[in-house]
């Protein structure tokens, strides 16, 4: 049966896998948190533990600048290219050649900028890791 009128309206937009009343428990139990903008738990120990003294902040914008800084040798750049590349080729990819390369980038749907910048690998080279990679298209690497 289709939901051509309202009849249903409301329910196709709500859980299924809970019944109403719990649903609506579970909504409860979060207004406090939406509304106060802090945990509201009764009990400590339920709370999420702050982040130590000298670790990573999780909570930074991933858009922003690196966490944990950029290895000696390297640019930011290089980091993020090497990290965007190193997304979309498996080990299972590697050892191979940069055409080889290519084909494997477009199997794991990586996105244009990725299979353009594998195209720029030269001829005749036989890649063994994502370094190799890296290093073949003129990016800096760690010394």
């Amino acid at each position: 049966m289709s939901e051509s009128s309202d009849q249903f309206a409301g329910t196709a937009a709500r859980s299924t896998k809970h019944s109403p009343r719990v649903d609506e428990e579970l909504e409860h139990e979060i207004q406090g948190m939406l509304k106060a903008e802090h945990a509201t738990r009764s009990h400590e120990w339920r709370e999420v533990e702050p982040v130590a003294e000298g670790e990573p902040d999780i909570t930074a914008d991933p858009t922003g600048t690196l966490v944990g800084g950029v290895p000696v040798g390297m640019t930011e750049d290089a980091v993020i290219a090497r990290a965007e590349l190193a997304r979309w080729l498996d080990r299972a990819d590697f050892p191979s050649d940069g055409p080889n390369l290519v084909e494997a980038a477009l199997d794991h749907r990586a996105p244009d900028a990725v299979v353009d910048e594998l195209r720029r690998l030269p001829e005749g080279e036989t890649y063994e890791r994502i370094g190799d990679v890296v290093r073949a298209l003129g990016y800096p690497t760690e010394t």
